[in-house]
């Protein structure tokens, strides 16, 4: 029986300007509202976090929280 990655969150490895699969699936779950990214969607992460984003909005408000600004 072949297993299916689909509805299956991937496990990332976040890097500049792209992402390693560390284990398959076919999205991520955005770290900050905990909607569904399909990979194919995904570019919007943190390196030193490694978290992804589902916005460049979430993304920005994610880097103020980091800071203690927000």
């Amino acid at each position: 029986m072949l297993m299916s990655n689909r509805d299956r969150a991937a496990r990332l490895h976040y890097m500049p300007y792209s992402f390693r699969v560390l284990q398959a699936g076919d999205h991520v779950v955005c770290a900050v509202t905990g909607r569904k990214i399909p990979l194919e969607d995904l570019r919007y992460w943190s390196i030193a976090r490694q978290e992804p984003y589902a916005s460049a909005e979430v993304s920005a408000r994610a880097e103020l929280k980091a800071r203690g600004e927000g």
